[in-house]
C-alpha cells in the first residue's frame, strides 16, 4: 500500500548507508498489520467467506468448479486494481488442487487439518507449568471444529 506523498517524510531514517524513506507500508510497524487487515475486509466485504478468505497479506480464492473458479479470480484481480492495490505475480499461485493455508489443507473437497500440525500436536513435549499448558491449549484449540467433543477432552488439562 502507498503511503500518501505528504507522509513519506514522516517514515525517515538514517543509516550510515545514507537516508532513506518508505513509499510503501512496512510491515514492521506496530498496528500496519491490523489496518492492512481491516483494508482487506472492507474491500473484499462481499466475497468473504464466500470464495476469498483474506489473513493480514495472505488471500486465498477459492471454488469448487474450474470455470467458476475463473470468474471468482476475475472477480478478485478487478477489486484489487479498482482499489489500486496490487499482488506480487511471483508470490502468487494460481490454479492448485490443493493448497496449504493457515495450517489447514484446502482442497475442492473441503478443509483439514494440516497433517504437518498434528504430527507438532502429537510430539508436543508434556506441558509442566501453568504458561506451558495454556501454549498447547492454544495450539490444540485453533484446531477445536475438527475434534468432535474438544472441550470435553481439553477439560483435564485445562483443571
Amino acid at each position: 500500500m502507498k503511503i500518501k506523498k505528504e507522509y513519506v517524510p514522516k517514515t525517515a531514517f538514517r543509516t550510515r548507508y545514507g537516508h532513506y524513506e518508505f513509499l510503501v507500508l512496512p510491515f514492521g510497524l506496530t498496528n500496519v498489520p491490523v489496518f492492512f487487515m481491516d483494508l482487506m475486509n472492507r474491500v473484499f466485504t462481499s466475497f468473504l467467506d464466500k470464495f476469498v478468505v483474506a489473513f493480514i497479506d495472505d488471500m486465498l480464492v477459492y471454488s469448487k468448479i474450474r470455470n467458476e473458479h475463473v470468474n471468482h479470480l476475475s472477480m478478485v484481480l478487478k477489486t484489487l486494481e479498482e482499489h489500486k492495490l496490487y499482488a506480487k505475480l511471483k508470490k502468487c499461485e494460481f490454479w492448485l488442487e490443493e493448497v496449504q493455508f493457515l495450517g489447514h489443507i484446502v482442497t475442492k473437497d473441503g478443509i483439514s487439518v494440516d497433517p504437518a500440525k498434528i504430527e507438532a500436536i502429537v510430539n508436543w513435549p508434556r506441558p509442566t507449568n501453568v504458561s506451558e499448558v495454556r501454549s498447547f491449549l492454544g495450539m490444540t484449540g485453533y484446531y477445536r471444529t475438527f475434534v468432535e467433543g474438544f472441550s470435553k477432552l481439553a477439560l483435564p488439562i485445562t483443571r
